[in-house]
């Protein structure tokens, strides 16, 4: 593993670059779920990967982990999208000459289909247990409380930019406000199993100002314009299957989709058992994809 440093705009941004013991067969780009950092869930794909012999770069976006930028914890879609662009650009020059593949997990997943429709250096994309947002879906989902989270988020927007302060929410949590609502969320962020303790780069926090962006923010109508190979794996248990077969739909592109068993969304963040084969099938359809 290699640490390295490069710039989004005027932050700095820190990476772990891992790379394959023997011949490299690509280089990848990975993003992970809301709230991350390069040591969880993004980490864990990318060692599995370079073992595969895709040399992947697990990185911090700005507002999180050791990388700059405020407010802290600040979930934006289009700046993670811009930070990607220049974290292709940066794995481009450590592995030169090699086709570029991108990766995300849950959130990345959506968040990774935007970058990909934007970035024609990239040849191939894998989403791996993905959240896929879906701006219609969401207003049927939460009905008048669509409006109300992105009024909320302005407001805090408006109030950082105003003081300089920003109003935070746990990520998660047993019960009262957080960003995801989700037992299984708070057994992962909210234990020694991927929270603080484990790693201390990780802050259980959530920028309210966040709502306003990934309220509104569309992976789907973006996937209508990914037209390089993209492999899709998911899970019944995992987080919002339909979406994930929406996206599937809205595809421009060659692509495949591959049901895997969970028993849920978070194993497929730490569990080897899922990792390592998911890790196999994606190394291997990146690589096929090139001859395509």
């Amino acid at each position: 593993m290699k640490r390295i440093e490069f710039k989004a705009s005027s932050d700095t941004l820190i990476g772990n670059l891992f790379q394959p013991d023997g011949d490299t067969r690509g280089a990848a780009v990975i993003t992970g779920p809301l709230t991350s950092v390069k040591e969880q869930a993004p980490g864990a794909y990318a060692a599995a990967l370079a073992k595969n012999g895709i040399a992947t770069l697990a990185f911090d976006h700005r507002y999180f982990g050791e990388s700059e930028g405020t407010p802290r914890q600040y979930e934006n879609p289009d700046q993670k999208i811009a930070d990607i662009h220049a974290a292709v650009a940066k794995l481009q020059r450590e592995v030169p000459g090699m086709p570029v593949f991108a990766v995300g997990v849950c959130a990345g997943g959506g968040y990774m289909a935007g970058a990909v429709a934007q970035i024609p250096d990239i040849k191939a994309f894998a989403g791996i247990a993905g959240f896929y947002h879906d701006v219609a879906q969401s207003k049927e989902w939460m009905g008048d409380g669509f409006d109300a989270a992105i009024e909320r988020g302005r407001k805090a927007r408006e109030a950082f930019e105003s003081s300089g302060e920003a109003e935070t929410i746990p990520a998660v949590a047993p019960d009262g406000e957080r960003a995801m609502p989700m037992e299984e969320a708070f057994e992962f962020y909210g234990t020694a199993r991927g929270g603080e303790a484990t790693y201390p780069n990780y802050k259980n926090e959530y920028a309210v100002m966040s709502q306003e962006q990934v309220t509104a923010y569309d992976a789907q109508t973006r996937a209508q314009k990914i037209t390089v190979p993209t492999l899709l794996v998911h899970s019944e248990n995992a987080l919002s299957p339909m979406l994930a077969r929406r996206l599937y739909d809205n595809l421009a592109g060659p692509k495949d989709m591959e049901w895997v068993t969970s028993k849920g969304q978070i194993g497929f963040y730490d569990d080897p058992a899922i990792i390592e084969p998911v890790a196999i099938r994606v190394s291997d359809f990146f690589v096929g994809s090139v001859n395509l």
